[in-house]
């Protein structure tokens, strides 16, 4: 399983030539009640290419977390399609790992033994499992709490944890709703270069909702601002800056105007929102 090491078994670069790794087509999400219903998502349409960081930002409500469930097959879209590799996903697979705003770890179990729970759910080798957990705890940097249980750790080392219980899988895609909105702001911009880096060494293609628009920016290749009423993709934005970031670089001329056209898209749909309702 881990013969050829992650690191070395994935291209340093993605090119916008390759086959897309993941594919959304034509997405929509309706809800019906004896009432009405109601769309969440209409037609939305988004790529990553394989090794790309893409973030998804978007006003609360405007079916970030939706669309996010539907690509993990966790939620089955009204029409439309995802596709990994170029194949339709009908539902939950291994290819895609997902980690949550919250931990999600099991109380009752070890680091390692969290890390190793889709392992032992796929009747893995018990050596093989060992070799898994062990490698993927030094990716995260947390070899040392092995045997500690979730109680016993920090809010940041319990994401690493779920991040390396999702990268033991060996996703094709890594996805992530707000992995990072419970910590504090120090300690998620620590996160957020221990996540930069992690990205660096792996090189795994994640999606990533987040609100901050900041943390997409700094983190992505390209994000995606969705609109609502209903869901939508109403931009997308590339993210023209160097692979090797640090956190300084926020203060850039380059980094405040993309921060700067970002804003102004989610500032546009406030106050359309804003518009439509005074007119009901």
């Amino acid at each position: 399983m881990l013969d050829q090491p992650f690191t070395e078994s994935m291209s340093n670069s993605w090119q916008r030539g390759d086959r897309p790794k993941l594919e959304v087509q034509q997405l929509t999400k309706q809800y019906t009640t004896r009432r009405r219903s109601l769309t969440v998502l209409q037609e939305v349409n988004l790529v990553l290419h394989p090794r790309e960081f893409v973030c998804l930002v978007g006003a609360s409500g405007c079916g970030k977390s939706t669309l996010l469930n539907i690509v993990a097959g966790l939620v089955p879209p009204t029409s439309g399609q995802v596709r990994v590799d170029g194949e339709v996903v009908p539902g939950p697979g291994a290819d895609r790992g997902m980690v949550f705003q919250g931990y999600t770890l099991y109380p009752w179990l070890t680091v390692a033994q969290n890390v190793a729970f889709g392992l032992k759910l796929r009747k893995l080798p018990k050596a093989v499992q060992q070799e898994c957990v062990a490698y993927y705890l030094n990716v995260v940097g947390l070899t040392a709490f092995a045997h500690s249980y979730p109680k016993q750790l920090s809010g940041g080392m319990k994401q690493r944890v779920a991040i390396a219980r999702a990268l033991a899988n060996e996703p094709e895609v890594l996805l992530m709703d707000e992995p990072f909105g419970a910590l504090d702001a120090q300690t998620k911009e620590q996160m957020q270069q221990f996540l930069l880096e992690l990205w660096r060494q792996t090189h795994v293609t994640v999606l990533m909702i987040t609100h901050d628009v900041e943390e997409a920016i700094f983190l992505s290749q390209r994000v995606y601002v969705m609109g609502r009423n209903p869901g939508h993709i109403k931009l997308e934005q590339a993210i023209a800056l160097p692979e090797q970031r640090d956190l300084d670089i926020k203060l850039s001329p380059e980094f405040v105007e993309m921060k700067r056209q970002i804003l102004h898209a989610l500032r546009d749909e406030s106050q359309g929102l804003l518009q439509v309702e005074k007119a009901l």
